[in-house]
């Protein structure tokens, strides 16, 4: 059997303003209305009954992820009391699966992602699961193969190949420089790290207990205090800020053996910051991006405009290349290029203003 797992606990701070602490952006309505977290959970479909979908979350977005994703049972809503990045999450979700299901399959998905068209996402993630079943020590990755020098996104390098579109991993990059993310591209060796993955459940758990026993110490924990039933949430509250934070990519996958890599042939959007949704939407004929009720804008040519207000007006006059993104309270004006240095603005925010504006 297998389960579906998806990442639903980041704060997408290089979405702010409008993506806030308690309103993340992976349940902004972005897509027309639809959010990142429902869309994720529409495209497995097919895949998984939605008793097999676990949604990872903080506990401080509860609400509003129960709002996002109303057909998967409230059981399978799993809060963490404080974020200590995706190692820690995955422990704590194999844990509840294999309580549920010793020996199953586990699936990761994230939820801050575009995936199109769905059909080969879901081909892709069902070879996924063949493989696991055909060599359950290993660990999968879903890689994207790059299209442009991307320095945000980590590299998976290829090795041999097993099928078609299936690869033994010779390792991991994170983040490149602009030469080095060219000379992987030309290389053709090179995969996007998608942040996405299938395992068996026994093997990832093996895992964290190998590489991180602290972590995998109290986990266990946690576990036993599950089947006990008693004093369960207080041990979570207890033990899990007590976890390492640590992405489960740096923890484990570029230190284990037997990693393979299934090529996902999709269009891939990571909404990591404001200029990515000219990727999602369609710009106009002056290659503006608008994700706005009402705009008016003149001389104005290559923007991202953005407000979560359907009757305010933004109107712009000689402005190239920006992004404007208006809030109730908050309204972010910075040139596109520098977007990715959005979070030291919102570490600025914080340290004039406290927590009224994050």
């Amino acid at each position: 059997m297998a389960y579906a797992v998806i990442l639903a606990g980041g704060s997408g701070k290089r979405l702010w303003p409008m993506s806030r602490t308690k309103r993340p952006k992976q349940i902004l309505p972005l897509l027309e209305g639809k959010s990142l977290l429902t869309a994720a959970v529409e495209r497995l479909d097919g895949l998984f009954e939605p008793e097999e979908i676990l949604v990872v979350t903080s506990q401080a977005y509860m609400e509003e992820v129960r709002a996002c994703v109303p057909g998967i049972p409230e059981e399978n809503l799993i809060a963490e009391p404080c974020q200590r990045n995706t190692a820690a999450a995955i422990g704590y979700a194999a844990h509840i699966v294999n309580q549920r299901e010793p020996g199953a399959t586990m699936a990761i998905f994230t939820a801050d992602h575009m995936i199109r068209p769905v059909e080969c996402f879901v081909d892709s993630v069902r070879k996924a699961i063949s493989w696991s079943d055909a060599m359950p020590d290993s660990l999968i990755t879903f890689g994207i193969r790059p299209t442009w020098p991307h320095t945000g996104l980590g590299y998976v390098e290829t090795g041999e190949m097993l099928e078609a579109g299936v690869y033994r991993s010779r390792g991991f990059c994170e983040k490149p420089d602009h030469a080095q993310a060219r000379r992987y591209i030309e290389s053709g060796r090179f995969f996007w790290n998608s942040g996405m993955f299938v395992w068996k459940v026994e093997t990832i758990l093996k895992k964290i207990e190998e590489f991180l026993p602290d972590t995998a110490d109290k986990l266990s924990q946690i576990r036993d205090a599950m089947i006990a039933g008693e004093e369960f949430l207080g041990t979570v509250e207890n033990l899990y800020p007590e976890l390492e934070k640590i992405s489960i990519d740096y923890a484990v996958l570029e230190r284990a053996d037997d990693v393979l890599a299934v090529e996902l042939k999709c269009e891939w959007i990571d909404l990591g910051d404001w200029p990515a949704l000219e990727e999602l939407l369609e710009a106009d004929e002056a290659g503006n991006t608008l994700a706005a009720g009402h705009t008016v804008m003149l001389d104005s040519f290559g923007n991202v405009i953005v407000s979560d207000d359907p009757d305010h007006l933004v109107a712009t006059l000689g402005i190239d290349d920006s992004v404007i993104v208006h809030t109730h309270n908050a309204t972010l004006i910075c040139k596109k290029t520098d977007s990715q240095r959005l979070r030291a603005l919102v570490e600025m925010v914080q340290e004039k203003y406290g927590e009224r504006y994050l």
